[in-house]
């Protein structure tokens, strides 16, 4: 009997035409291999939601097939669902020293067990069932980060994480060209490419150039300098701290991630940092304010960040000063632009210069322009290519960046999340659909809040609700006490006393309607006072509350 071919599917379950919970799975036949588990923040729509993590049940479903999850880097968007995923899935799971030392945070907060992290070094080669993979140095705004190569019985597969061209990195260690381009010498079947910066065109700045800009601000300081951005970007702290010293500043560290993330990376020796010059928080006012450097979390204006509440004068151990300068060394995520917009706005108000144009060169991207999406492409020059990581219009545009260096358009596949993609040696398809979508976190419930508590959130938030008690005889039938109304959200009660006599008026009515015709099923009276309700409280207000009928028996 003739051996039945094997194929390669890739499967995304999160990360496309979105920003963050990138994850996608590789699967040959019985095996199953998994590259990253990240979470994203909650739209605008999500009201009260915290986190977005990718729907696993496919995993769930497949769980003696995965072979290990293997990660690229240590950003949220790749790593944050794993304290939700190990909780369930019990694999190994590959990265690199400094991805694994955050990541064990992350673990150690939410109780899960992190016995199975696997330390890899850029370079390695490690098989796993069918699979062999090797992690490749790539350059982003977190050090370790890692492209894959991932050989399979079918062909190989280039994944190359998020990633830059910096030929002037702040370590020193630059992104692997040579092996990349080892890799497209001997033939590489699929390149799966950051497209982040797909639109934008050109080259991205190297990270140096930061310093640079940050030295010029130093130099212009008189009073203290709070500089915030990404608890992850270990580089550009290490920049922050190396122009401290030049200056002659000691360097205090505020927000619990900016704390976890440089005590992790002073002890795994990332961060370098002299004798004497970090200092805690509450030693700050022991030094005269022009010799003070806080670095700090809240860059994205998050309402709990430290950067906010100083906005505010709502933090317990540090308020801004007239003379401050303020760096806020990132751009706004999507979604962001208000939260950051309110927080600038407050730290002028209180007195503060506040540097935070792109233009002054506080802050260059981590993921690569143009030039370098065609650079990488070109170096591996793959049979098939899939755009990944990006909202939709950076995966169409860098497809047409491709296209426009001699792809085929057949060739180059623009997915959908859990959508599976099937590819031979010689053919590429689209061959079904697995379970994909968001699982909502909110406090301690994952995926108990889903598209009908959404929508009933987003109507109290809209019109507020109005609650109506009424007590009912068992015996008899009839209403022995009410109906009362309670107003939240709707309309302040002591103001509109004439609207809410009016409505208990029409529940009333109602209720007298429901006797009449012998109506006892409590379904079918909550359902009538609604519907009443809700016609005069339109008609009068052109608003729709929430109405909540409770009957009480006696």
């Amino acid at each position: 009997m003739a051996k039945v071919p094997q194929k390669l599917q890739i499967i995304p379950l999160g990360g496309l035409g979105e920003i963050g919970k990138n994850m996608t799975v590789v699967r040959v036949d019985d095996e199953i291999l998994v590259i990253d588990a990240g979470l994203m923040f909650p739209d605008d729509d999500m009201l009260g939601i915290d986190l977005v993590i990718p729907d696993i049940s496919y995993l769930l479903e497949n769980r003696d097939i995965i072979k290990a999850i293997v990660l690229t880097h240590g950003h949220e968007d790749h790593i944050g669902a794993l304290p939700y995923v190990l909780k369930q899935l019990n694999v190994p799971v590959y990265g690199t020293k400094l991805t694994l030392g955050i990541l064990e945070g992350r673990l150690k907060e939410k109780n899960v067990d992190a016995s199975g992290l696997i330390p890899v070094k850029p370079g390695d080669i490690i098989n796993l069932g069918c699979f062999s993979v090797g992690f490749i140095r790539v350059s982003h705004s977190i050090p370790d980060a890692v492209g894959l190569s991932i050989k399979t019985p079918v062909g190989t597969i280039v994944h190359t994480g998020d990633f830059k061209m910096d030929y002037t990195p702040v370590d020193g260690k630059m992104t692997d060209f040579r092996r990349f381009s080892e890799l497209g010498n001997r033939g590489v079947l699929l390149l799966m490419s950051d497209s982040t910066n797909a639109e934008r065109p050109g080259h991205t700045p190297s990270e140096r150039t930061v310093g640079v800009a940050f030295d010029k601000v130093f130099h212009n300081a008189k009073n203290r300098i709070i500089i915030a951005t990404f608890s992850s970007n270990v580089h550009r702290i290490q920049q922050a701290i190396d122009t401290a010293c030049q200056y002659k500043r000691k360097v205090a560290v505020l927000g619990r991630s900016m704390i976890n993330v440089v005590n992790i990376s002073l002890e795994l020796g990332y961060l370098t940092v002299p004798e004497g010059v970090l200092i805690d928080i509450d030693e700050i006012n022991n030094y005269p304010m022009s010799q003070v450097v806080i670095v700090t979390t809240g860059s994205q204006g998050e309402p709990l960040s430290a950067l906010t509440r100083m906005s505010m004068s709502d933090h317990r151990k540090v308020g801004i000063v007239p003379g401050d300068t303020v760096i806020i060394s990132a751009t706004p995520i999507p979604g962001n632009e208000k939260l950051v917009s309110r927080t600038i706005d407050n730290l002028l108000k209180q007195g503060a210069e506040v540097i935070y144009e792109k233009s002054k060169g506080i802050h260059v991207s981590g993921h690569a322009s143009q030039e370098e999406l065609k650079l990488m492409y070109n170096l591996i020059h793959p049979r098939f290519f899939m755009p990944v990581h990006g909202e939709y219009r950076h995966l169409i545009k860098h497809a047409k960046l491709v296209q426009d260096l001699g792809m085929p358009k057949h060739n180059i596949f623009i997915s959908d999340n859990g959508q599976i993609l099937e590819f031979t040696r010689d053919k590429g398809t689209v061959a079904g659909k697995v379970t994909a979508g968001n699982v909502l976190i909110d406090g301690l419930g994952v995926g108990d809040v889903g598209n009908i508590v959404l929508r009933d959130r987003r109507q109290l938030s809209q019109d507020g609700i109005l609650i109506i008690v009424v007590t009912m005889d068992k015996d008899q039938g009839c209403v022995a006490a009410g109906p009362d109304i309670v107003s939240r959200g709707f309309v302040y009660v002591r103001e509109s006393e004439a609207l809410m006599d009016e409505a208990k008026e029409k529940v009333k009515t109602a209720l007298e309607k429901c006797e009449e015709n012998n109506i006892t099923e409590w379904a079918t009276i909550k359902a009538n006072i609604r519907d009443a309700l809700g016609r005069y409280l339109y008609e009068k207000t052109r608003r729709r509350p929430m109405i909540l009928p409770i009957i009480m028996e006696i």
